[in-house]
Parts: structure tokens; C-alpha cells; sequence
């Protein structure tokens, strides 16, 4: 009976691994698609009307499964402030900068760019909640971000103020969600995830989609197929799907292995970019990108502490 046990539980843990895998694949190849999505949304939609319905079509959704989950959308009340700053810094703002900036920037380059986003996170952890910083991770973020410029020298980004104004978008993009991330550490305990994102997606919808009436006074008449079809897939797969895999996943993965999937998207995202827009990837290209993505995996294991710990 012990060995009927045993073989058994062998075979439970084996397909408990191989479905952790495929869902681990399955939120590196929705968000390695988010970029494209936002790159063909924003083809006959503007920025600020295409991360507004993103949102609002998202928004049902997790009204849905706050409502199975019986989880209160609203953040406590002594916690105003940070509700305001995650519906502004973490929603409203970055989802528009990154619209804005793939106007100019290639899907699999915004990618790129914004997998700089847990470098950041490194960096004001150091400097907010005074952890340690290893100098292998300097190290690291030297070989990311020289690389990262290579890159962009590589893909002609030179002089031209559009195409650069939309990198320095990106970037501010991913600067405001690792600020957010570093700050909910603080202020964000004991607020469940469901609760987290809800009100905010909603309110950031809303709010983003009547900024675009106002101001960017798009024709949705006009909209193509194409661009509706890649808002529904941002705001039902990517924002809602991609969501709950991660946070499943992240009840099941150390936070250091969840976090390679920052590593591993924008592989996805500059293939995937550059079989759709029809942009060959050069040689240098390649060896940029592994090389950037090798200095930011190697600000995730300093060696510092994996030596500490073996020894």
C-alpha cells in the first residue's frame, strides 16, 4: 500500500510540475503578445481612448471575479492616499505613456525597454525599503542598460524626437510600475490582489477613455476589425488571463523564479514583433538582446548571496 502511495504521489507531483510549466509558458507568451496587441490597438485607436477601453472591457471581468470571490473592491479607508497613487501611478499613467510610446517604437523594442522594469524595482528597493544591493547586481545593470543602448543605436533610434520621445515614455513607464511595486511593499499589506486592481483598472478606464474624448476626439467609427480585436485580447487575455495565472502561480513559485518571466517575455515579444511588423533581426540585435537579458537575470541571483548560501 506504501508503494501504491508513493507511485502515486510521484505521478500527482509530476503533473502538478508540468501544468505549473505550461502555465509558467502561458503568461510568458501573453505578455510577450501584450506589446503587439498595444502596437495594432493603437493603429486607428489613440493612446489615451486604446489604454481607456483596454480597461473598461477588463473591468466587467474582475467585478465578476471579485464578486465569486466575495472580495471587497474597495481599499480600506485609512488607505485613500494609496489607492489614488495605484490608480494614477500603477494604471492611469504608465498604460498611456506605453501607448503612446509604441506610436513610434517597435512592439519587440517596447518589450525590451520595459523588462527594465525590475532593475528599477532593484533600485528603489535599495533606496525605500534599504535592502541590499550586491555588486554583482551594479555589474548587472551595466551590461543591461549598455546593451539597452546598443539596441536602440542598433534599431536607428537617433536624432529623431518622436521615436525618442517614445523610448523615454516606455521607460517612465516601467520607472512608475517598479516605484508602485516597491511602494505597495510598504503600503499595500494586508490588501488582496483582487481587491488591488479592481476599482483602479475601473476608475483608470473611465478615466483615460473620457481624457481621450476630450482631447484626443477619436473617431470610434473608424476603428478597424484589427484594433478591436486586439483590444478585446489586451483587456480580456492579457489584463484578466495574464493576471490570474501569474497570481496562481505566484502562490505555487518563489517570487525569484516568477520573476524570470520579465527575462523570457520580451524574447517572445521581439520575435513575435519582428515576424509581424516584417523587421528582420540582425545579428547585433540578438546579441544585445541576450546580452541585456543576461545582465538583468543577473541582478535577480547576485552571486554574492547564491556563494552565502552554498557555503
Amino acid at each position: 500500500m506504501s508503494i501504491s502511495v508513493t507511485i502515486n504521489g510521484g505521478k500527482t507531483a509530476r503533473l502538478t510540475g508540468l501544468v505549473t510549466a505550461l502555465l509558467f509558458l502561458i503568461v510568458c507568451i501573453s505578455w510577450g503578445t501584450t506589446w503587439l496587441g498595444i502596437k495594432i490597438a493603437v493603429e486607428s485607436v489613440p493612446p489615451l481612448t486604446s489604454a481607456g477601453l483596454r480597461f473598461l472591457i477588463a473591468f466587467p471581468l474582475f467585478l465578476a471575479f471579485a464578486w465569486m470571490r466575495r472580495e471587497s473592491i474597495f481599499f480600506p479607508r485609512q488607505r485613500f492616499g494609496f489607492f489614488v497613487f495605484v490608480t494614477v501611478c500603477y494604471f492611469s499613467l504608465p498604460y498611456y505613456l506605453l501607448n503612446y510610446g509604441e506610436h513610434y517604437v517597435a512592439s519587440g523594442l517596447t518589450a525590451l525597454l520595459f523588462s527594465t522594469m525590475p532593475v528599477f524595482i532593484l533600485i528603489f528597493s535599495g533606496l525605500f525599503l534599504r535592502e541590499r544591493i550586491y555588486l554583482s547586481q551594479v555589474i548587472g545593470i551595466a551590461i543591461g542598460f549598455a546593451s539597452l543602448f546598443m539596441i536602440i543605436k542598433t534599431q536607428g533610434l537617433h536624432l529623431a524626437y518622436s521615436e525618442l520621445s517614445g523610448v523615454f515614455a516606455i521607460l517612465l513607464a516601467a520607472v512608475m510600475h517598479a516605484l508602485c511595486y516597491v511602494i505597495t511593499k510598504q503600503r499595500g499589506v494586508g490588501i488582496s490582489v483582487i481587491t488591488f486592481n479592481t476599482l483602479p483598472i475601473g476608475i483608470a478606464g473611465l478615466g483615460l477613455f473620457l481624457a481621450g474624448l476630450l482631447i484626443e476626439h477619436p473617431g470610434l467609427a473608424a476603428v478597424t476589425s484589427r484594433s478591436w480585436a486586439a483590444l478585446a485580447y489586451l483587456g480580456l487575455a492579457a489584463s484578466v488571463g495574464g493576471f490570474i495565472v501569474y497570481f496562481f502561480l505566484l502562490k505555487r513559485l518563489s517570487p525569484v523564479v516568477l520573476s524570470f518571466v520579465f527575462i523570457i517575455f520580451p524574447v517572445f515579444a521581439v520575435f513575435i514583433g519582428a515576424w509581424y511588423e516584417g523587421m528582420p533581426i540582425s545579428p547585433n540585435m540578438l546579441r544585445y538582446t541576450l546580452l541585456l537579458l543576461a545582465g538583468f537575470a543577473i541582478t535577480k541571483l547576485p552571486l554574492e548571496r547564491l556563494l552565502n548560501t552554498r557555503g
